[in-house]
């Protein structure tokens, strides 16, 4: 089940919210669990076992963490924690990758291949993985106390708002909404309001773009203008699909009272990578930070290992995407860059804008979505190649047969959304207007545009997030 659906949104959210309200606030967080696990099994009941194994493994290791409180024997619980945890993950989401990789290798030296059962990757698993991981180093760190309230922890894994693609939550920051959080008219009109406009931008404006990724990517013989519309279509496409889904998972938190982290901060504004990461996917960036790079040294060893680990952190987080060596890349893509910047000594956020550090960051941000979408690295040097050739800057026929001037439009609609609410107030110091008639504009565009994306969604095919698969 996914949020732009009809059955999610005339069946399963009406029934959830009306069922959610109804009942005391001392059952709301059963109510939480039980319609999360529904939402879960929606897609599959029997992996719903597994959610529900790495739940109670994860609430049982923090126990024994804090019950063997500052003696070697906490760590070895957080050891054995984390390890159930990666294995687990590894696993489902490795284990065809490695089996493939090692066949290559084996079929090149002229060995028969080595035969696996194809393993199904659970959806989500990724990020729920991560919030269990988080939560016991938390509590190992003492950062948080470990819950005795299994209900409240095993409704935290299973939030089904966030549960398929995040944002990446810690239960530090939610542990006391669920003991005691508010329900307004208020806070359930902004969460409304917040879905509504992650709505839009996945079903209005990614999926509208995705035609055009779609047909630049399956061209045979890309023009340098056929690969540099496929990129930029992408980069405009994921953006509004991820982002979209974030805005609609924090919607619908705030619709049952919780208020969940912001997850992007119009991340293509960024006048460096480093500072890039601070405004895209900002829920994984600071779980990288505060979980990985912080626990490889960080930058207490040295300059070398300060790039190491960096570099690392990247492209660890790069294959947490997925088991896919063009997920490597560009991990590894944006570690080394990371690293330049951290030895030119680039600052984030200070200074007045700046259009060259701007279109640079941009370039390479483009430029790494390539490998990201491409379906192999194979695919991705091809691309690479045709848009730096510059050897035919028209596109080519056959593409163009495929894709609408409504669909054109849109993308171009997509970029003006994304200049204009990342650089809104300087627009607005030019336009010498305020803010709160700005804010008025947008608000009363809300609603047709929503009820448009209603009619959109009932006329197209199935469009799951892109986030799903990982």
């Amino acid at each position: 089940m996914v949020f732009s659906s009809n059955v999610f949104l005339f069946l399963f959210l009406p029934l959830f919210l009306g069922v959610y309200y109804l009942t005391p606030t001392r059952g709301k967080n059963l109510v939480i669990l039980l319609g999360s696990y529904a939402f879960y099994a929606w897609w599959r009941v029997d992996f719903l076992l597994l959610f529900v194994a790495v739940t109670m493994w994860n609430y049982l290791i923090g126990i024994m963490i804090s019950r063997t409180n500052e003696t070697p024997s906490a760590k070895r619980w957080l050891t054995l924690g984390v390890i159930g945890n990666l294995s687990t993950l590894g696993y489902f989401k490795y284990a065809n990758f490695g089996v493939d990789s090692f066949n290559a290798i084996m079929s090149s030296l002229g060995f028969e291949p080595f035969v696996l059962t194809q393993v199904i990757l659970p959806i989500g698993i990724s990020f729920y993985t991560f919030q269990a991981i988080s939560y016991i180093i938390d509590v190992y760190r003492k950062d948080t106390p470990p819950t005795t309230h299994i209900i409240d922890f095993a409704a935290f894994i299973a939030l089904f708002p966030q549960l398929i693609a995040g944002p990446v939550l810690r239960y530090k920051d939610l542990a006391d909404q669920f003991i005691e959080r508010k329900h307004s008219i208020a806070l359930f009109s902004e969460g409304a309001t917040r879905f509504m406009q992650g709505f839009i931008s996945k079903v209005f404006i990614a999926d509208s773009i995705a035609p055009i990724v779609d047909a630049c990517y399956a061209t045979t013989n890309p023009t340098t203008a056929d690969a540099w519309l496929g990129a930029l279509a992408y980069t405009s496409q994921l953006f509004f699909d991820f982002a979209g889904y974030s805005a609609m998972a924090i919607g619908l938190g705030l619709m049952m009272g919780f208020r969940f982290m912001e997850n992007f901060n119009h991340p293509y504004i960024s006048q460096s990578i480093t500072e890039f990461w601070r405004r895209w996917h900002i829920s994984l960036s600071s779980w990288l930070r505060d979980y990985l790079y912080i626990s490889l040294g960080g930058n207490r060893h040295g300059t070398l290992n300060t790039y190491r680990n960096l570099f690392l952190t990247m492209f660890l987080g790069g294959l947490w995407h997925g088991a896919n060596w063009t997920f490597a890349l560009w991990g590894a893509w944006h570690g080394i860059i990371l690293s330049i910047e951290r030895a030119l000594g680039v600052k984030v956020g200070q200074g007045r804008f700046n259009m060259f550090a701007w279109a640079v960051t941009f370039l390479l941000v483009v430029v790494g979505w390539v490998m990201f979408r491409a379906p192999d690295v194979a695919t991705a040097l091809y691309l690479y190649s045709a848009m730096f050739s510059f050897s035919d800057l028209s596109f080519s026929e056959p593409l163009m047969e495929g894709i609408t001037r409504l669909q054109f439009s849109i993308l171009a609609l997509s970029y003006l959304v994304v200049f204009i609410t990342g650089f809104k107030q300087p627009i607005l110091n030019w336009l010498n207007q305020s803010s709160q008639t700005f804010y008025k504009t947008g608000q009363l565009l809300i609603l047709p545009l929503f009820a448009l994306s209603l009619l959109k969604l009932s006329a197209q095919s199935f469009s799951p997030f892109l986030y799903f698969q990982f």
